[in-house]
C-alpha cells in the first residue's frame, strides 16, 4: 500500500490511503478541505510536489538523489505521484469543482530534465545475459509511462515541462504527457541507435502518433540531439518558452485555458480513444527492446560506456554551473 504525506504550515498528514483527509474529518491532525491552505507539499524521496489548489495545479519536479536518470526508486516515486493525483480527486469528489485540473512534471536538476536509463547497468546486465533484470526494469518504466499516457486514469491535463536535456528515456517520458512545454535551450534526442539499439519505452508509439511514422523513424534512426526549437518545428514540442520562463509559460497556458479545461480534457480523451497507446503495445515493444539489447556486441557496449562518460561530464558541467550561479547570487545579496 502506498504511503504519502502532505505538509501544511502546522500539520503533517500521513496516511496509507489518501494524502488528504476526507471532507468533514477535522479531529487531531486532520482538516476538512475548506480549511486546507491553497498550497500543500507532498513528500517523496525523489520528487518535489507542490499542490496549488487555488489554480488547481499539481506541480511535480524530479529531484534524483544521484544522477538524473530513471532509477527504480524514482520510478516508484512516480507511481506514488500518480496514485496521489487519483486519491486527491477521489477524496474531493463532493466538491463543486474538481480539486486538480492540471498536472505539471519537470525536473530540479540544473539544465537536465532526465538522461534516461542507466546505461552502465544495462551494459552490465547485457554482458551477464540477464534477461530477467532487463525486462523487470523496462516493465517498471512502462508502468509509469502508461500511467502518464492515460493521464493517470484521472480527468486532468498533463504537461511535461522540459527545462534542460531530455535524452533517451527522458524524452520518452516527456512524450507520454498531453503537452510538452520546453525552454529554448533544452536539448532532446534518442541516442540509442548510436550503440545499435532502439528506444524501447514508448518513443515509437508516441512519436508515430504525434508526427507520423516516417518522421518518427527518421528522428529515432538519426541518433541526433535536437534543439527545443527544432522539436517545436517538427511538432514534438507544443509550446516553446524562453530560457528561464518555462514555469511562466505553463502558468500562462493554464490561465488562458482554465475556462476551456472541460473542452481540452474531452479532446485529449477523444484523442486517446481514436488512437490509443495500449499497455500491451508498450509491453510488446519492451520485449522487442530486450531481445535487441541482448544481441548488441562488445563494440556497441563500449559505445554505451562512452555515452555514459559523456552523461557524467554533462552532469558535472551542469552542477558546476549551478554552484557558480548560487555563489554569484549569494555574493550579490551579501
Amino acid at each position: 500500500m502506498l504511503t504519502a504525506s502532505v505538509r501544511s504550515d502546522d500539520d503533517v498528514f500521513r496516511q496509507p490511503v489518501g494524502i488528504l483527509p476526507p471532507s468533514g474529518r477535522t479531529s487531531g491532525h486532520q482538516k476538512s478541505f475548506s480549511s486546507i491552505p491553497g498550497r500543500q507539499q507532498l513528500q517523496l524521496p525523489n520528487i518535489d510536489v507542490e499542490l496549488d489548489f487555488q489554480h488547481r495545479t499539481y506541480w511535480a519536479f524530479m529531484r534524483p538523489s544521484m544522477r538524473p536518470i530513471f532509477s527504480m526508486d524514482l520510478l516508484q516515486d512516480m507511481l506514488c505521484m500518480q496514485e496521489s493525483v487519483r486519491q486527491i480527486l477521489d477524496e474531493g469528489r463532493d466538491q463543486p469543482r474538481q480539486l486538480l485540473e492540471y498536472v505539471v512534471f519537470g525536473s530540479r536538476a540544473p539544465g537536465i530534465f532526465n538522461l534516461g536509463g542507466d546505461l552502465a547497468h544495462f551494459a552490465e546486465r547485457i554482458r551477464a545475459r540477464d534477461r530477467a533484470s532487463m525486462q523487470a526494469y523496462a516493465y517498471a518504466c512502462i508502468d509509469v509511462i502508461y500511467g502518464n499516457a492515460t493521464s493517470f486514469e484521472a480527468p486532468v491535463i498533463t504537461i511535461g515541462l522540459v527545462q534542460g536535456d531530455a535524452l533517451g528515456g527522458g524524452l520518452e517520458c516527456a512524450l507520454s504527457f498531453d503537452l510538452i512545454v520546453a525552454e529554448r535551450s533544452a536539448k532532446m534526442g534518442l541516442p540509442e541507435v548510436l550503440f545499435n539499439l532502439l528506444p524501447g519505452m514508448g518513443a515509437y508509439s508516441f512519436l508515430s502518433r504525434k508526427i507520423g511514422p516516417a518522421a518518427a523513424e527518421k528522428l529515432i534512426m538519426s541518433g541526433k540531439v535536437y534543439s527545443a526549437e527544432e522539436m517545436y518545428e517538427l511538432g514534438v514540442v507544443d509550446i516553446l518558452a524562453e530560457d528561464g520562463e518555462g514555469v511562466i509559460a505553463v502558468k500562462d497556458y493554464i490561465e488562458c485555458n482554465s475556462r476551456k479545461h472541460n473542452a481540452h480534457k474531452a479532446m485529449y480523451r477523444a484523442k486517446r480513444r481514436v488512437n490509443p497507446v495500449t499497455y500491451d503495445e508498450l509491453r510488446d515493444i519492451v520485449d522487442i527492446w530486450v531481445d535487441a539489447a541482448l544481441q548488441v556486441t562488445e563494440p556497441d557496449l563500449r559505445m554505451m560506456a562512452r555515452l555514459t562518460s559523456a552523461q557524467n561530464r554533462r552532469l558535472a558541467t551542469a552542477l558546476g554551473s549551478s554552484a557558480t550561479m548560487r555563489s554569484e547570487l549569494s555574493q550579490r545579496t551579501n
